[in-house]
């Protein structure tokens, strides 16, 4: 979905403040919501579709820019290059459909923006032409026609923008332009008087005998045109009646528009839905309907607000976890009323780092998703906060869950780690390990230790809803602390045959 007119959009920052300031008001507050679905219409939503190809009938025009440094001569204000711009523009608006080629020439020809119906490119590329960084002082007619023709252009409409430099012998140029099949039209920009140029600096340009330059309009350019049979016309008034003068000149010559196959991007319109909830809203407020208006906040701008501040303080929430100040984000959170995945995150995280590691693994668990990423790191982070609590039996259940999910070093090393404090704790309190333990025993015991740890919480919710994204904001991660010289307790085959096993009495893994 895009806007085609995005600029509109900026109306609805004053009509948002006023429909604040409204909401006691059920009729000004609706009056707004008319005006703000009539603005949203007016800047034409619409929905791209894919590229096609289409056949457009328009003109093939090419306009070439003369560039050189006698275009700076201020006898036509502000000055023969900026009057040309000008023009251009103004010419580019009269002929939108039309196919057009913009080149710029001085002593040789360059091409700025090929053939295209997008005016808006040809625009950025005269903007970007700078004449100040263009050294050469010289004009050759003769190497653009002789561009034209290793362009192979077919019939085109040639608009000429120059003074004519300094070209002199009508007999050099003449066949090179009689070998383009092309349709002249001349706009001369000079006075027959001339001017001097001035230079960068602010001094005026001299020749090599240090007299002064003046330029004027070439008389060449006349004859050439009368020569081919094409329209010589000169600066008016202003650049919009010479942009004139040029448009009328190409619709004297009529070219036959051409078919021209282009690729063009469609789009669907869909102004009308905001349009049609606008005209329904004011039917209701303005007949009888009116008794269905609080029919339609209970489903529409009652829950636009919860939204609203839901999205409100779960940023705010964010944003109090990154400054530690952790009772403030869990305050934040349980103002939310529509619970999601993201503020259940966030919330256990919050328990975690105020070490209520109880309340962090309950929430935990009551998480519910479709996602492997998520599922791990919950498993990952409930048994953190089991071998906080020192239960270090359950923490290693949680951690092999995490190890059955995808291999992660911070996770192997704090099951390692576990297995190590469990030995140690187990020998401070006099337990002795016996040497050998049926199969049945060993099952048994596993059972208990998992009995309510495995339930249906690794069971997907339809819950979960969107929120996977929220893996954006990763849950807490660490790895449990230790003595460095600690002896690292190896895996033992028991842990490894769970981790072979997958997921134990789980028929619908994750």
């Amino acid at each position: 979905m895009t806007f085609l007119y995005p600029c509109i959009l900026w109306l609805l920052f004053p009509l948002a403040i006023l429909l604040w300031r409204a909401k006691q008001n059920v009729v000004l507050f609706t009056h707004i919501i008319i005006l703000m679905l009539i603005v949203i219409s007016l800047a034409r939503p619409v929905e791209e579709q894919a590229l096609e190809k289409a056949n457009i009938k328009a003109k093939d025009i090419i306009i070439a820019l003369d560039a050189s440094y006698s275009m700076r001569a201020t006898d036509i204000p502000p000055c023969r290059y900026d009057f040309a711009k000008e023009t251009i523009k103004l010419l580019l608006e009269k002929n939108p459909s039309d196919n057009i080629m913009l080149m710029a020439f001085t002593t040789n020809p360059l091409i700025l923006s090929p053939p295209t119906t997008d005016h808006r490119l040809i625009s950025i590329a005269l903007d970007n032409l700078n004449p100040e960084f263009i050294l050469t002082k010289g004009t050759s007619l003769k190497r653009l026609f002789s561009k034209l023709k290793t362009m192979q252009v077919g019939h085109k409409n040639l608009i000429l923008i120059t003074d004519g430099g300094e070209e002199s012998a009508l007999s050099k140029i003449t066949p090179h332009l009689l070998d383009l099949d092309v349709s002249l039209t001349i706009l001369a920009l000079g006075s027959t008087q001339g001017a001097t140029i001035q230079n960068n600096d602010g001094s005026l340009l001299k020749d090599k005998q240090d007299n002064l330059v003046i330029s004027r309009i070439n008389p060449l350019l006349k004859d050439l045109v009368s020569l081919v049979g094409g329209e010589y016309l000169t600066a008016s008034g202003s650049a919009k009646a010479t942009a004139n003068d040029v448009d009328t000149a190409l619709r004297h010559k009529q070219t036959e528009a051409q078919l021209i196959q282009k690729m063009q991007r469609h789009y669907a319109e869909r102004y009308q839905y905001p349009l049609v909830l606008a005209l329904l809203l004011f039917l209701i407020l303005h007949t009888r309907a009116v008794k269905y208006l609080i029919i339609f906040f209970a489903f529409f701008g009652l829950q636009a607000e919860a939204s609203f501040w839901d999205l409100y303080h779960l940023n705010k929430a964010y944003t109090m976890y990154e400054k530690e100040a952790f009772s403030t984000s869990k305050e934040h959170l349980k103002r939310i009323e529509v619970i999601s995945l993201q503020s259940k995150l966030a919330l256990a995280n919050n328990h975690y780092k105020l070490r209520e590691f109880k309340h962090a693994i309950t929430v935990y668990k009551s998480i519910r998703t479709t996602s492997v990423n998520i599922k791990q790191q919950l498993y990952y982070n409930i048994a953190n906060a089991y071998a906080q609590l020192e239960s270090y039996d359950k923490a290693k259940v949680y951690y092999t869950k995490t190890l059955q999910l995808g291999e992660d070093s911070d996770t192997s090393y704090n099951l390692n780690l576990v297995a190590l404090l469990k030995d140690k704790k187990d020998a401070s309190l006099g337990i002795a390990h016996p040497k050998s333990q049926s199969a049945s025993s060993s099952k048994s015991e596993s059972q208990d230790s998992e009995k309510d740890e495995t339930r249906d919480e690794d069971k997907p919710s339809s819950g979960s809803g969107g929120g996977e994204s929220s893996a954006k904001k990763k849950p807490e991660q660490s790895k449990l602390t230790s003595d460095e010289n600690a002896e690292q307790h190896p895996l033992g085959s028991k842990v490894y045959e769970l981790i072979n096993k997958g997921y134990i009495r789980e028929t619908q893994p994750w």
